[in-house]
């Protein structure tokens, strides 16, 4: 490590895998409470931090804001459409803050309710080293600058694992061969947030790699340890406020042993019903119902919050205490399962998760390979042929809410069920087509990511989708006491266990290795011992749930649906593509028109030809082989072809798929003797006619004989011309140019 002092600028460097990492303040964005340019490689991402000093009053929680903002000009791209102007975020930005947002959210004081703002900004993107992870680090470095309270500092890097190696943050190129993409973050003493897929790697691998990444993240804050100490500010000071305890006897009194009653209750309608009932009482007997607030009464504010934490106080000590959940499970319980495949008639694909009171409804959409998503963002790629939706209704837990676009919780959800799937997905070769899975959750209390990924499998084998292996998804609790030490991790997490519980640890695969993972947690941190536990007890839940999965379909159909387009992908020869596309798009135009496709050429010599009608598509991809395909013609061969056109000196005649030869006029006689005066004396458009090939030319034309083919005697093949007398050699004595003489006589031709 070694740091750079300017005139008010600070630098401090480190190698971290191979490549300089450098933290820069003091240089731009003088005016934010706290600036850090984070380079690494040519890729480099500036991170702001602007808070409060003071709390509102009107706020019930912490007010934490943060944006990642893609510049296009970082990749050296200008933006399509157009208004040619960044515009709302694109998916990878969102969930590139949220990466950002997860692992420094915990280590603000508990309390804490003053405003923060955090902006990253990419501001170079080399293609080769991803900037989402310069982002988690440059946002702890501005907030160890700052004044504002944090017990940071976090940084965080990406695990991959290359040719059998675990590779701490691969290059775009490794990423390509890898078989793992999981970002790890956390402080120096735990692990704050872990989120990738893989590629049905076992559990332990994924806690080697864990473990690796926890011994970069400390260097890395070391760095952030030397910068604050050369350029960091002051930290505001800040207590957390108190809960009055005259106020808190007098909640406890009010309620008595009623608030177990109606925590402890299977149904989460009826728990929610008897848990508003308790607190608009307690609201009604001891709020004030004015500004002034009596001695006898209290703010309306300070008795919600005291009931809701009794309310987490009464969840938490049956977990711990006595091993008893809200719904009456054991900590290693899953929820009653049940499944339906085909439950759409008419889509290509789908099907029903249940687990508990959570529902997912998931439908599965193909199309050809032109349908697939294109990207316009500074990433290098540009499109990608299957997409996960997640759409969370309003009605899905009860609730009236407007609808709107999708935000980023659903965009994150989906993301991660995307990524569950994608190493069992067969690739365009062995599959050609463009997938759309959309999970509706239409019912929700906890984990529908997970049950999206359990439906999203389901539908894909009712499509007939020839996956490699089923997929399931749990999602894992955990709920711990700091003073005692004491811990129990949950299996399949309901909502209230989510919202009072200090861990969401999600994990999703098959039988023989994970291929998701996402653990966030709102405790600073969580050991080593505590994830291994947490990963070996999700694999137990992942196959009792696959075996419940089992129960409705086992593998992948047959045949795909009726409704389901048909699509066969051939390759051709790229310098044939003008053969299938014609003169202005005509012939391509045509041949889709007569046979009920759609044909998509790529700049390759990739053709998919696409239809509703199997029998459309092959013929389609049979003509387009015909037209395009190597085809050997020799000498002496005999074909019976159609004629195809007729000029004034022969006919030509298709004598195989998209391959013409010409016979000309004075081979048409079957005796040399006559001569024929017409064409149309002998054949006409469509007639068949038996043919004998006498030449090819090096360029690929066809002569044919109608006379050879009835004779049996194949002509002797004409001599190679030489180049004419004259012909490209210069002027002539008599001033002209090429062979024949220039006497100012008119040319009959």
């Amino acid at each position: 490590m070694e740091s750079v002092v300017g005139r008010n600028v600070h630098t401090v460097n480190a190698d971290v895998s191979g490549r300089a990492l450098s933290l820069e303040t003091g240089k731009i964005a003088g005016l934010a409470m706290g600036a850090v340019v984070v380079r690494y490689g040519d890729s480099a991402v500036l991170s702001t931090v602007v808070g409060e000093k003071e709390a509102r009053d009107d706020v019930g929680f912490f007010p934490l804001t943060v944006d990642y903002e893609e510049r296009m000009y970082a990749a050296g791209k200008i933006p399509g459409g157009f208004i040619k102007r960044e515009g709302r975020p694109t998916e990878q930005a969102i969930l590139a803050c949220r990466l950002t947002d997860r692992p420094i959210r915990p280590l603000f004081p508990k309390g804490y309710r003053a405003e923060v703002q955090i902006i990253s900004t990419v501001l170079s993107a080399d293609q080769v080293n991803d900037p989402d992870v310069l982002s988690i680090i440059g946002a702890s470095a501005a907030l160890m600058l700052s004044p504002i309270p944090w017990d940071g500092p976090v940084s965080a890097a990406r695990m991959g694992y290359v040719d059998g190696q675990l590779v701490i943050n691969p290059t775009t190129e490794q990423r390509e061969r890898s078989k793992l993409n999981m970002v790890v973050a956390g402080t120096d003493d735990a692990i704050m947030m872990v989120e990738g897929e893989a590629d049905q790697l076992p559990e332990s691998l994924l806690l080697e790699g864990i473990a690796k990444a926890h011994d970069a993240i400390r260097e890395m804050n070391k760095l952030q340890h030397h910068l604050r100490a050369i350029a960091g500010s002051e930290k505001w000071e800040f207590t957390a406020p108190k809960q009055d305890a005259s106020m808190l006897a007098a909640v406890k009194s009010a309620i008595g042993d009623r608030l177990k009653a109606a925590v402890n209750n299977p149904d989460k309608v009826v728990r929610l019903e008897g848990t508003d009932a308790l607190k608009h009482e307690l609201l009604e007997q001891l709020a004030s119902p004015g500004d002034e607030t009596p001695s006898n009464r209290f703010s309306a504010k300070d008795v919600g919050d005291a009931f809701e934490s009794l309310l987490k106080a009464e969840v938490r000590g049956g977990i711990l205490n006595y091993g008893v959940r809200p719904d009456g499970r054991k900590p290693t319980e899953i929820r009653p399962i049940w499944s339906e495949t085909g439950y759409l008639p008419r889509a290509h694909g789908s099907a029903i998760f249940t687990r508990g009171q959570t529902q997912v409804l998931t439908v599965l959409t193909l199309g050809s390979t032109a349908e697939e998503q294109r990207l316009d963002s500074i990433s290098p790629e540009d499109r990608k042929r299957y997409i996960h939706h997640y759409n969370f209704p309003p009605f899905s837990v009860g609730e009236v809410r407007r609808m709107r676009g999708p935000g980023r919780r659903d965009i994150g959800h989906g993301a991660l069920a995307e990524r569950a799937l994608v190493s069992v997905i067969p690739d365009a070769d062995t599959f050609p087509y463009t997938l759309r899975l959309v999970s509706e959750v239409v019912s929700s209390n906890g984990s529908t990511s997970m049950a999206s990924v359990c439906g999203s499998t389901l539908a894909l084998m009712d499509a007939g989708v020839p996956i490699s292996a089923p997929v399931a998804g749990i999602a894992m609790g955990l709920v711990t006491d700091a003073d005692s030490g004491k811990y129990t991790i949950l299996s399949d997490i309901q909502g209230m266990e989510d919202a009072l519980g200090d861990m969401d640890f999600k994990v999703a695969g098959t039988q023989d290795g994970v291929t998701a993972i996402q653990m966030d947690i709102k405790v600073k941190g969580i050991t080593q011992e505590i994830m291994q536990q947490a990963l070996a007890q999700a694999r137990e839940g992942r196959m009792h749930i696959l075996g419940k999965m089992a129960e409705t379909i086992q593998r992948p159909r047959e045949a795909l649906s009726k409704y389901a387009p048909r699509v066969i992908r051939i390759k051709v020869n790229p310098e044939k593509i003008g053969l299938i596309i014609g003169p202005g798009g005509k012939n391509i135009r045509a041949l889709q028109e007569e046979t009920g496709t759609k044909i998509d050429i790529n700049d390759d010599g990739t053709v998919s030809v696409s239809s509703v009608d199997s029998a459309g598509a092959e013929a389609a991809a049979q003509r387009i082989l015909g037209q395009t395909q190597e085809i050997k013609i020799d000498r002496g061969e005999i074909y019976t072809g159609k004629v195809a056109r007729i000029v004034d000196f022969g006919a030509f005649v298709t004598i195989l798929p998209g391959k013409d030869g010409l016979v000309h006029i004075s081979e048409l006689s079957e005796d040399p003797s006559v001569r024929v005066e017409r064409v149309e004396d002998v054949c006409n458009i469509g007639d068949e006619i038996t043919v004998m090939v006498t030449d090819v030319a090096p360029n690929g034309k066809v002569s044919l004989s109608r006379r050879a083919a009835i004779t049996g005697e194949l002509p002797e093949p004409k001599p190679e011309r030489g180049p004419r007398p004259g012909g490209d050699r210069g002027p002539r004595r008599d001033g002209g140019f090429g062979g024949r003489p220039s006497d100012g006589r008119q040319r009959r031709d």
